[in-house]
Order: C-alpha cells, then sequence, then structure tokens
C-alpha cells in the first residue's frame, strides 16, 4: 500500500442524512481543501463555514463546514482536510467527483485511513483493532471493551512487558558482548526474578476465561427443550420479531436459528434448536445432532419445559441441568395448579408464558445475573481476538524454555523470540503479513 498519494472517502455512513462527513487524507489534501473552498486553509482544528465548488467547472456544489489537520497533529499523522457536506446523495456523490479528477488523489481503500495511522505511529495494531470494533459494537459493554482498547490500555500492558524482556535481554547481551571483561557481581540477578513475574502475569492474562472474546463476538445462548415446548416462541419474543417459524406441528425447527439481542448491555447470539427426542427421520435427526452440538458449545443453555404437559419432559431434562443452565417452564398459564414448583436437576424452574409474556422480564433478569456472576471485571484490559492469544502462548513457550544454565546465547535468543511475539501483537515487529487481514474488516473512510 502506497502512502505518497492522497487518499478520499467518506466517513459517515451511507444513505440519507442531516450531515455527510468526506475525509481526504495526504500531501494534496491541503491543495484539495483550497480549490473546492476557493479560498486560503482555514485556521487549524477550527471550522470554517465555506462554499464548495467544483474547481473544473466552476458549479457550485454545497456550503460545508470544512476542517483542516495539518500533520502530523491527525487521526493519520498526514496532513487532513474534513468536509462536513448535507447528506444528501447528490451532494455526497459531487464531492467525491470533484475530488476524484483532482491529480494525485484516489478513493481510499477499506481501512486504509487506520493504516495510515498505524504506519505513522498513530496507533499500534491492538488500538486499531478497538476502533474497528468501537464502530461494530452493539452493545453498551461492547462499547466500553473497544473504547478502552482503542484508547490504547491493551497495547501499553504488551507494551509493558516487551520493555521489560527487553531490559532483561539487556543484561544477558552485555554479559555476552564482555565476556572477555570483569563485570560486576551480580548483574544477572535480575533476570531471574523478573521473567518469573512476566510469565505470571501473562498466565493471570490468559485466564480470562475467552471473556474478552466472547464479549466482541457475542456471548452464546442456546434454548432448549423437547418439541412444542415453545422454543421458538422465546425467540421470536425477545427478538421482537418472527424469526422462526411457529406452529403446533411437532418437529418443525430441524436447522438453528440464530438472532443477536441486547440484554442489558450485555451482546447475546441467541439460538433456537431443534426438539429433543428420538428423532423419527434422518431429517430431523441431524436437526437433534446439531441442537446437542450448539448445547455444548453454548455459554448459557436455556433448558425450556412445556407447562401444559408437566411434569413430562422433566427427567428428559436433567442430562442438561447442570452448570451454564436455567430451567424454564413455559406455558405457565396452562399449569393446572399455580402454585406448582417444577424442579429441574435441583433447580427451580422459571414459570413465564411465551403467549402472555409473564415472566419474560424476571427471565432477562436471570440472564444477566448469570452473565455478571461469571464475568470477572479486570483492572487490566481483556484480550479481544485469537491473534493476541496466540502470540502471548508464543512468549510464554519462550519464556518457559528460558535456562540460564544452557548457555548465555540460548537464553537470550529464547528472550529474543518471547520479546518479538509480544511485538508482533502490537505491531512492533514482523508484522507486514498480517496488516491486510486486520484492515481489510474495516469499513471504507476508516
Amino acid at each position: 500500500m502506497r502512502f505518497d498519494d492522497t487518499i478520499f472517502a467518506p466517513a459517515s455512513a451511507p444513505g440519507k442524512a442531516a450531515v455527510a462527513l468526506v475525509r481526504v487524507s495526504g500531501i494534496a489534501a491541503g491543495e484539495a481543501l483550497r480549490r473546492l473552498s476557493g479560498g486560503p486553509l482555514p485556521p487549524p482544528r477550527q471550522a470554517a463555514l465555506h462554499g464548495l465548488a467544483d474547481p473544473i467547472s466552476g458549479a457550485a456544489i454545497d456550503r460545508a463546514l470544512v476542517l483542516w489537520f495539518p500533520g502530523p497533529e491527525s487521526y493519520t499523522g498526514e496532513d487532513v482536510a474534513e468536509f462536513h457536506v448535507h447528506g444528501g446523495r447528490a451532494v455526497i456523490a459531487a464531492t467525491l467527483a470533484a475530488l476524484g479528477a483532482m491529480k494525485g488523489l484516489r478513493p481510499a481503500e477499506a481501512g486504509e485511513f487506520s493504516r495510515r495511522a498505524f504506519e505513522h505511529g498513530k496507533l499500534d495494531l491492538t488500538a486499531a483493532e478497538g476502533i474497528a470494533d468501537l464502530v461494530d459494537a452493539e452493545t453498551e459493554i461492547q462499547r466500553l471493551q473497544a473504547l478502552r482498547q482503542s484508547g490504547g490500555a491493551l497495547g501499553e500492558l504488551y507494551e509493558g512487558w516487551r520493555r521489560r524482556l527487553l531490559k532483561a535481554r539487556t543484561l544477558i547481551e552485555v554479559s555476552l558482548d564482555f565476556s572477555d571483561q570483569e563485570l560486576p557481581n551480580g548483574v544477572l540477578d535480575p533476570v531471574a526474578p523478573e521473567i518469573t513475574a512476566i510469565i505470571g502475569e501473562i498466565s493471570a492474562h490468559l485466564r480470562d476465561g475467552g471473556w474478552g472474546e466472547r464479549l466482541r463476538e457475542g456471548v452464546q445462548v442456546a434454548i432448549l427443550g423437547p418439541v412444542n415446548a415453545g422454543k421458538s416462541s422465546l425467540l421470536n419474543r425477545l427478538a421482537g420479531k418472527d424469526a422462526a417459524i411457529v406452529s403446533t406441528e411437532e418437529g418443525t425447527t430441524r436447522d438453528i436459528v440464530e438472532v443477536r439481542l441486547d440484554v442489558g448491555g450485555w451482546p447475546l447470539t441467541m439460538a433456537d434448536t431443534a426438539g429433543l427426542r428420538a428423532a423419527t427421520g434422518a431429517l430431523e435427526a441431524e436437526g437433534v445432532r446439531r441442537a446437542r452440538a450448539r448445547a455444548a458449545a453454548a455459554d448459557l443453555k436455556i433448558v425450556m419445559l412445556d407447562g401444559g404437559r408437566w411434569p413430562e419432559g422433566g427427567e428428559a431434562a436433567e442430562e442438561w441441568a447442570g452448570e451454564g443452565t436455567l430451567a424454564v417452564l413455559n406455558k405457565c398459564d396452562l399449569l393446572p395448579d399455580k402454585a406448582i414448583e417444577a424442579q429441574v436437576g435441583g433447580k427451580q424452574a422459571l414459570k413465564i408464558s411465551c403467549k402472555t409474556g409473564e415472566g419474560l422480564d424476571c427471565l432477562l433478569e436471570r440472564i444477566e445475573e448469570f452473565l455478571e456472576a461469571r464475568y470477572l471485571p479486570s483492572a487490566s484490559p481483556l484480550l479481544t481476538r485469537a491473534r493476541h492469544r496466540h502470540g502471548l502462548e508464543k512468549c510464554l513457550e519462550s519464556l518457559h524454555r528460558y535456562d540460564i544454565d544452557a548457555g548465555l546465547e540460548l537464553a537470550a535468543e529464547e528472550l529474543r523470540l518471547a520479546v518479538d511475539s509480544l511485538g508482533r501483537i502490537t505491531g512492533r515487529v514482523g508484522i507486514e503479513d498480517l496488516l491486510d487481514i486486520i484492515f481489510k474488516d474495516f469499513c471504507i473512510g476508516k
């Protein structure tokens, strides 16, 4: 990716809006601003109202707020100009066409603004990933996690470990370089305790139960139970739409039906599954197999039973009534005795009615309580990607192989590998092969 040209793109969502933002970054950004506005550059970082016109035809485009961010004090580290135009499609198209006709300007690729910010030292890779997560955040908890990461909290944690390992490695390198000279006693004494401490800190960081990744991607919830217990009705009620087919015919759900939900700020991927019973055909058997597989992988299982048939199905549900399970007795409006206390695996089932809505607020509260009890808030940020986890595990492997008694050269090499593993997470070393992968999922204009 070249950085000797100037890029432009809309930095706001497509479609009609009150205001749209068009961003320009590169060596010709100032000239683009001057030519479109027909005047001198405004004071840096101060909004100014200007008429915009096509510099070739002279046709008026809009009256807009413009901003000028001379590099390196800008998002990308380059000269940046912004045009806050009216958000009609024709206005945006005319602005982009005028920019595209200028020599040296081209439309930006996905993630190119953030990649340029990384290349110019304005962001490390973890912060750039946090910005992408912030754009994609659907719930409050996702937003807070992404905001913390985009602010550099994760990168600072990893960079702190990297600096400490570099210092330890320096002491060993000094001992190697001056091995023919007499060095003060105890030069290497701080190394072993420091490595032990870092191993403990990284190991604790990795023992997060995968919650950072879960919060970013969505906590997996599976609704299980016998046929016609109301699983699809519950999914539709919580989703507020007809996501799954509801029928009095048994076994209508064969495949997994998913919806994304925001429950108290928690991002959930809730899955409706096939009814658990002895299958009547190959298609239903495959549905039951998929239901069991989804249940095994779920963070939370909602086991639903039919209140109109209670206690039928209670014994069959026992296998799912362990850790990570909420038991629900649906169709409580059909219970012959409202005082019935349904027990599933020693747990009291929550009585609800997907038809009337009774008990659903309580179910959502139970889900929130379940997640809060298992989510371990920490002073240090959570890792959010498998890429981070892999790099930290490789770092630990090198640190566990570190052995000063095996020779200074080998010890120094293991510390070099450990430092490089951390550096690849933040983008300090050897990450050219990762850049296209990381930035390709960014939106245009970011």
